[in-house]
């Protein structure tokens, strides 16, 4: 293997390794980035700063560490959405695509370290990103989607400074890679008739397929790009058992690249409809207000609110960037309607200290969805508000270490879809999905 190929294939393959099933609306993962704030369903999370994850969620939070610590832990994540059909209209499919949830695993690692009195450096690795429905195809929303699947990878380079004995700030850059595959059956909306490999023309007009599906046809895109993005947070305590934290994680922009593959019985139109694309994304911003509260030598209270921007995916554009026999460079392969709008998160939670090793914790949770309505759901993305119960422990075997260990189950209220693209020639799903979701994680953590 050339030098080349492998400097393209490391970040790929660390973006396998950190797919996931989305746990916070859309397709952002909060749950993942740490075991123990997921046993408080994620309340408090910019302002507990108990080990390293601070630097994820509020890097200002390192200056609450010590000389150093390190952390690392995976959560595991189970998806489950069952679409009921209730009047779709998809000529040639039939069945409901069983379960198009699944399993996904996501790791992450932090490490903090004291650089001089006051200052702070740290790193983190995480996944702020990630979706995967993949249904039993054929299906009757194949045309819409078999399988959507997106990864990112995020390293978090981090600085702390304390300015004073009750307040610290912290910032960080953030490389992000994101990797998608999408793929469904083939409609025919658009789709030229070839003749000898080029568009059959008749009195001047070029003849394209009847609305429907192609027989045994499906379409796969392939998109990836890295971007740059930062976050910068700060820590106040104005009282000795109360910590206030706030954050906020910038946008990201990717103009991603690949390519969309037509196979199928027909070499022409493979042929026609396979060429490369492009799509620009901008991944939301976030903020996180939050509040830690001590009460007596057993009691810890929190508080979370954040605010996540999908408004800045009302749609995604894919364009073709190289021409074929059947389309002209700049002409669109795929376009999903989302209409996203922006979403809120309120969380409350509370620690009890049972004794110098055990710890327990509690968390409940509302999160909106992005997803303006039933018109706008994609099978792709069947989400919708949800409620998150959640619960776990810490033990410390030592002074110097700690085992976290959290679980959460997420109550999706029924999530409605009436998703008309017959204009397309890719139908109308209509009817409603049961979505729920379950997480559970683990961490350690050293200090020093």
């Amino acid at each position: 293997m050339n030098k080349n190929m492998t400097l393209r294939l490391i970040p790929a393959l660390l973006a396998v390794a950190f797919s996931g099933t989305a746990s916070a609306s859309g397709f952002q993962l909060m749950g993942e980035q740490s075991a123990s704030s997921l046993g408080n369903a994620g309340a408090g999370s910019a302002a507990v700063a108990e080990n390293a994850s601070t630097i994820y969620y509020n890097p200002a939070g390192m200056t609450e560490l010590g000389r150093g610590s390190v952390s690392a832990g995976l959560v595991a994540v189970r998806t489950n959405f069952e679409f009921s059909n209730d009047g779709s209209i998809t000529p040639g499919l039939t069945g409901d695509g069983g379960n198009g949830g699944n399993w996904g695993v996501v790791p992450n690692a932090y490490g903090s370290w004291q650089l001089a009195k006051d200052w702070y450096i740290g790193l983190g690795i995480g996944a702020p990103f990630g979706l995967k429905t993949k249904y039993d195809a054929p299906w009757i929303g194949s045309a819409h989607s078999n399988e959507f699947d997106i990864k990112t990878i995020n390293i978090n380079p981090s600085i702390a400074w304390r300015a004073a004995d009750w307040v610290s700030l912290g910032a960080g850059i953030n490389w992000q890679r994101i990797d998608a595959t999408y793929k469904r059956a083939a409609g025919t909306n658009g789709v030229p008739i070839l003749t000898n490999g080029r568009p059959t023309i008749v009195n001047g007009q070029v003849v394209t397929y009847p609305n429907g599906l192609l027989p045994n046809t499906s379409v796969k895109l392939e998109m990836d790009d890295d971007a740059w993005g930062w976050n910068v947070g700060a820590l106040f305590k104005p009282a000795e058992q109360t910590k206030i934290g706030v954050s906020y994680r910038s946008k990201i922009k990717y103009t991603a690249t690949g390519d969309v593959s037509v196979s199928g019985p027909s070499a022409a139109v493979n042929a026609g409809g396979s060429s490369n694309i492009k799509a620009d994304i901008d991944v939301p911003d976030t903020f996180i207000l939050s509040l830690s509260q001590g009460i007596g030598d057993k009691w810890e209270l929190l508080a979370d609110v954040s605010w996540t921007g999908w408004s800045s995916i009302p749609y995604v554009d894919i364009v073709r960037t190289s021409a074929t026999p059947a389309y002209a460079s700049g002409s669109t392969a795929q376009k999903l309607n989302t209409k996203f709008d922006d979403a809120w998160r309120f969380a409350l939670g509370a620690n009890y200290k049972l004794d110098e090793a055990w710890k327990l914790r509690f968390g409940i949770a509302y999160d909106q969805t992005p997803v303006p309505n039933a018109e706008y759901r994609l099978v792709s993305l069947p989400d919708n508000d949800r409620t998150w119960f959640s619960a776990g422990f810490q033990w410390k075997p030592a002074k110097d270490m700690a085992l976290d260990v959290g679980a959460a189950y997420l109550y999706l209220r029924d999530a409605n879809i009436n998703n008309d693209l017959r204009a397309e020639g890719k139908g109308l799903v209509k009817g409603s999905y049961n979505d729920s979701a379950w997480l559970i994680g683990t961490q350690f953590s050293m200090f020093f």
